[in-house]
């Protein structure tokens, strides 16, 4: 087992974080634990402790990290197409992509929960932030006439659609067998509403 001083804090926080990132992917969120963390690091649990508060606060930093990954990849997406209503459709499918590839990773973004007593960090919050900001943009350019109160309402309507269709179908609960499918099912929810948004005016 590597001794303490073998690694700086700031290695040692980026290790923990690694190997919580590989056990949620490989295994899911629900076999999390700070001895596997500690084992996969080859540290002690105290010396876990020691960097994060409780294993909460390391889940919530490895769902930051999943966040901002999202959320670059849906920026990569929207920066590629030729319109702006094709940019949502584009974003759209950057998502189901990521929560196909990712689904562990991804889907521990919504089994955690959090206890009323803890706050939640500044930079989670802003990767959340960054998300809806992408899709209010987005949305804000197909429908340059709506308000910001609008778009920022709009925005989180349809993309807590597009995550539920996620939910659903990434759980088998919504009788999808492709992953094509799921995007066309997603197509249709957002052309749809944009037709919709765009003609409430």
């Amino acid at each position: 087992m590597a001794r303490r001083n073998d690694h700086s804090r700031e290695e040692l926080r980026q290790m923990a974080l690694d190997a919580a990132q590989f056990i949620i992917e490989a295994q899911g969120l629900t076999a999390l634990s700070a001895r596997k963390v500690a084992s996969r690091m080859g540290y002690t649990v105290g010396t876990l402790y020691r960097l994060f508060e409780h294993l909460d606060d390391l889940i919530v930093q490895v769902n930051a990290r999943t966040l901002a990954e999202l959320n670059a990849t849906l920026e990569r997406a929207a920066a590629d197409c030729p319109d702006a209503e094709r940019c949502v459709h584009a974003a759209t499918h950057a998502y189901i992509d990521f929560a196909s590839r990712h689904t562990r990773r991804w889907s521990a973004l919504y089994e955690h929960g959090i206890e009323a007593d803890i706050q939640l960090p500044r930079h989670f919050t802003e990767q959340i932030a960054s998300m809806y900001d992408q899709v209010e943009a987005l949305l804000q350019s197909v429908t340059p006439q709506r308000s910001a109160e609008d778009i920022a309402r709009a925005a989180r309507a349809l993309w807590g659609g597009v995550q539920g269709i996620c939910v659903l179908a990434l759980s088998d609960k919504l009788d999808i067998d492709r992953i094509e499918t799921l995007s066309e099912v997603a197509d249709s929810l957002v052309g749809t509403y944009l037709a919709g948004l765009g003609a409430r005016h």
